[in-house]
């Protein structure tokens, strides 16, 4: 893999924390050019962005909230000014904000849900398309989540919504920009702890309750989904497009 991804130039959002580090430093060690998109781990984007120039690789931390049109092309503008192309797009950034019942949703946090997990990544991904045109073949991995495919637990309604529009998403951007040699895949994570994420949202009850319906009868870490993705974005002539694969342990598969 790593010889598939030397010397590439790739864009990761939300680069600098939870899975979205992981992968970046999978690429990293891969022989990888990273651009690290952050909006509030400016900390840890710096020190990514060191460890790759100390290995000889070009890296860039991009800052901005990509729900702003505004943010999201000035990030890909700046990582192509960076590298002066793009291979890669990793569409990683998410958040479930807080959980919420449908009788206590309000359209406000509705929207701020779906512009987080949904509409930065079409800015991000209409922005990168056509730098990614200009190769014989790229790749773009959208993060989903098993929510997407079960509905979540109880609270994360907006949050499991977006992500199943994340996996229409990737089917119909596969179709769409398959003729220009771009590869669109996601991965749809379960339980994968010691992230923000879970750290934030799940309690240890539902972690244990989680834990105990997973076959192989363990979490899933930031590192699991890390290998995933850059599987999926390294097969720069494969024949993998349209396609997401569950990264839950078996606890759900189709």
């Amino acid at each position: 893999m790593k010889s598939k991804l030397t010397g590439k130039n790739v864009l990761i959002t939300a680069g600098a924390q939870g899975i979205g580090e992981a992968i970046t430093k999978h690429f990293i060690d891969s022989g990888a050019n990273v651009a690290i998109h952050y909006f509030s781990s400016v900390e840890t984007a710096d020190q990514l962005t060191e460890y790759a120039i100390r290995k000889g690789q070009k890296a860039i931390a991009i800052g901005g909230d990509l729900t702003k049109e505004a943010d999201a092309n000035a990030l890909v503008e700046k990582a192509v000014e960076a590298f002066g192309g793009l291979d890669t797009l990793i569409n990683n950034a998410g958040s479930l904000v807080a959980r919420k019942m449908l009788n206590e949703m309000e359209a406000e946090f509705w929207h701020r849900v779906m512009d987080i997990n949904l509409t930065s990544m079409m800015f991000v991904t209409r922005a990168a398309a056509p730098y990614l045109a200009k190769n014989d073949n790229s790749s773009i991995v959208n993060l989903a989540s098993l929510a997407g495919r079960k509905g979540g637990h109880p609270g994360s309604l907006v949050y499991s919504t977006s992500k199943g529009a994340i996996l229409t998403f990737t089917r119909a951007l596969a179709s769409e920009l398959g003729p220009q040699g771009t590869r669109v895949n996601a991965v749809a994570p379960g339980l994968i702890l010691g992230t923000s994420f879970h750290n934030t949202h799940t309690t240890q009850e539902s972690a244990e309750n989680t834990i105990a319906g997973i076959p192989i009868q363990r979490a899933g870490n930031a590192d699991d989904v890390a290998r995933a993705v850059l599987y999926l974005a390294s097969e720069y002539d494969g024949f993998i497009t349209g396609a997401t694969l569950d990264i839950n342990g078996g606890v759900y598969n189709i």
